[in-house]
């Protein structure tokens, strides 16, 4: 089993870490905006702060892995790789392209799965049940585009603008078997209004299922945790 090189930092750097994750992803947030353009300075500052600690994290992460051949091409770790590589691509460069690139600085707030184990267990929960998501999002997938059709053929002639083609009904049919519900496009015929009680229905459903499958799996994972605790402390 590999284990985590981020197991082996002191508690104290794990926190850190943890606080300036947030503390960067506020920073990008506020950066955008007009009103504190006057800052900007400020901002470019502290994301070569926050980049240098980050980088120092990654390699001393890659020093003290057990592989460190492997180590940069597993997925979390080529998360963290994303996460920093923007500000040294941009350095120097002012291409739009580029500069596009920074919005990879998000992928941050994924690293707050190396250090929280809260997080950790929902991954794992999603691995556990991860056949049966699956099963759940082919049907709902199924569902959208048969009650995008329905809408389109009963609704078209009477809404011609709104429901002009099957993938244009899509739209109304996600925010419907979501239970999202927009209300800014709804059918106006009896049949669509059937199709749309329909879908309503299932998309309760459909939304319920994942919910009790996560639910059921974080209790299993928690009670095997509390298991684990209890012998170990026994031993």
């Amino acid at each position: 089993m590999v284990t985590d090189p981020r197991d082996k930092l002191p508690r104290w750097s794990q926190i850190s870490i943890m606080l300036l994750i947030l503390y960067s992803t506020v920073a990008i947030a506020l950066e955008t905006m007009p009103e504190l353009v006057a800052y900007k300075r400020f901002f470019h500052i502290s994301e070569t702060v926050v980049v240098i600690i980050f980088t120092i994290e990654y390699l001393t992460c890659w020093y003290l892995s057990d592989n460190r051949r492997s180590y940069p091409f597993r997925p979390m770790n080529i998360i963290d790789f994303l996460a920093i590589a923007p500000f040294y691509f941009a350095l120097g460069v002012n291409f739009s392209f580029l500069r596009s690139l920074r919005l990879l600085r998000m992928f941050r707030l994924f690293k707050l799965a190396r250090y929280s184990n809260a997080i950790k267990m929902l991954g794992e929960a999603f691995s556990r049940v991860g056949p049966e998501l699956l099963m759940t999002g082919v049907v709902a997938a199924i569902a959208v585009v048969v009650a995008a059709s329905a809408l389109y053929f009963a609704e078209h002639d009477v809404q011609p603008d709104v429901y002009s083609s099957i993938p244009a009904s899509l739209w109304w049919a996600v925010v419907t078997l979501t239970t999202v519900g927009y209300g800014d496009v709804y059918p106006q015929t009896i049949v669509g209004r059937i199709v749309a009680a329909f879908i309503m229905f299932m998309g309760i459903g459909l939304v319920a299922v994942p919910s009790g499958l996560l639910a059921s799996a974080m209790t299993d994972i928690m009670r095997d945790r509390k298991g684990q605790n209890r012998n170990s402390s026994v031993e």
